[in-house]
């Protein structure tokens, strides 16, 4: 009999493991039923993490986190839009020279990219079958005229027409004035006209050599005024409202340090880049001294004014979301109140309030991610105090410990503290062998069970397992 309590005993011990992980898994897996909701409490009414509630915080709190209060006012705020530029070309001061008729250039004075010309200083010389025949058209008409001017009216009269259509062309293939009278003068025609330059600047580009034979049309020279110049920027699509035709700007150059610039805005692209989501802004810039190169890279600084004065906060009283803008109040009670507002234009201190606020009203000014920290945790609190078996409600001072932490290692009691009695070892059941039981050490051994006299020894059977 007592072998067969030990064996059942054995096997419990054995079997116990299986049954809890059993019932763990069946516990896990098992659908969930739906409870019925408790009485008073609703967890879909429970306030979002941002922004839940009005919240206290007595004065030495306040100054241990560091909230400061400030008062919202009516300001105009000033703001520095830094772009990244580049000197190029004024467009409007650039100059290309074709011929209209086809010839040979003969001579070639612009000779180099980067010369200096002047408006009128000669830049080739052509020679052009086209412009040969126009000037003996012109001799002609001019001596028929002279031999003429004794006849008949009608004659004369013909023939001053055909002189005066002779020097139009010329004038319309763009030879100098001065190079038609001096071939009416002469009384000869020459065999090269020279071109002249239509405005005054600078060589940039250069297509032609001399002897090189041109048509009509082709772009010969390009000449660029360069006593102003451009510079280009790119605004990004949130700055493009503080950008105006006509604002004053500083331009700063990586090749020139310390030399500070002014220009003014002359255009403003309308289209926007689509990769970039930037506008090109173009600032016209005098080129004193000549030493603003295109291509230079420069730095502009766009000093962007509200042009009247509008409601304003300090930077840090307002916390982003990225859904919302948040401002905590404080109430006449002294409760520190999330107020959603909408937000404008900004500055380094300050920043534009549409809606939301008004003037006069005192917001938390720094510390705010704190404020809204404990804002949102006394409403999740409050959120999740009724729900049954919880108390949420802050835990009363007490001179001493607590009752249920008196005896607790390191709690002195309030008096004298209570004997323990020693805790009784487990009793030993009569006819168990604890020896062989998993975890359990004893040192007594076994007790031996004396058969009775003509019985046989009971056989022992083998544990499971083993």
């Amino acid at each position: 009999m007592t072998d067969f309590i030990n064996t059942s005993i054995r096997r419990a011990f054995i079997a116990a493991p299986v049954v809890i992980a059993l019932s763990a898994a069946w516990w896990f897996t098992r659908e969930p039923a739906s409870a019925p909701a408790a009485s008073g409490h609703d967890h879909s009414k429970m306030a979002v993490a941002t922004g839940g509630g009005p919240v206290v915080i007595s004065a030495a709190d306040a100054r241990r986190i560091g909230v400061t209060y400030a008062t919202t006012t009516h300001a105009t705020l000033h703001r520095d839009v830094t772009l990244s530029g580049e000197v190029r070309l004024d467009e409007t001061r650039v100059s290309a020279v074709t011929l209209k008729v086809d010839g040979v250039v003969e001579q070639l004075h612009a000779d180099f990219v980067g010369k200096v010309i002047r408006r009128g200083d000669p830049l080739l010389a052509i020679y052009s079958p086209m412009l040969v025949s126009a000037q003996e058209e012109l001799l002609v008409a001019k001596r028929l005229q002279a031999s003429l001017v004794r006849g008949a009216s009608d004659a004369s009269g013909s023939a001053s027409d055909l002189a005066a259509s002779a020097r139009r062309r010329l004038q319309n293939w763009d030879v100098d004035p001065a190079d038609i009278a001096a071939v009416e003068n002469h009384g000869m025609s020459h065999r090269t006209l020279t071109l002249r330059a239509p405005a005054s600047g600078t060589v940039i580009e250069k297509n032609v050599v001399a002897g090189q034979q041109v048509v009509a049309g082709q772009v010969l020279l390009r000449v660029a005024d360069l006593s102003e110049l451009w510079v280009d920027g790119d605004v990004f699509e949130q700055d493009m409202p503080l950008v105006r035709v006509g604002q004053e700007v500083r331009i700063e150059f990586r090749a020139l340090p310390g030399v500070v610039r002014t220009g003014r805005v002359a255009s403003f692209e309308p289209t926007l880049d689509p990769a970039m989501r930037t506008a090109r802004v173009r600032v016209a810039i005098a080129n004193i001294g000549g030493v603003l190169r295109p291509g230079m890279f420069a730095t502009l600084h766009l000093i962007a004014m509200e042009p009247a004065a509008t409601l304003v906060v300090p930077r840090g009283a307002v916390l982003s979301t990225g859904e919302r803008s948040l401002v905590f109040v404080r109430r006449t009670d002294g409760r520190l109140e999330p107020r959603q507002v909408v937000v404008g234009l900004s500055d380094e201190t300050q920043i534009q309030v549409l809606s939301g606020l008004n003037h006069g009203d005192v917001v938390v000014s720094s510390a705010t991610f704190l404020v809204d920290a404990e804002s949102n945790l006394g409403t999740a609190m409050g959120g999740m105090g009724d729900m049954p078996g919880m108390d949420m409600t802050a835990p009363k001072p007490l001179n001493g410990p607590a009752p249920e932490m008196k005896g607790m290692p390191g709690m002195k009691p309030d008096g004298p503290a209570p004997k323990r009695e020693p805790k009784s070892s487990m009793p030993d059941m009569s006819g168990m062998d604890h020896s062989n039981m998993p975890g359990m050490k004893h040192d007594m051994p076994p007790p031996s069970v004396t058969p009775k006299s003509g019985a046989a020894a009971p056989v022992r059977k083998p544990l499971m397992g083993r």
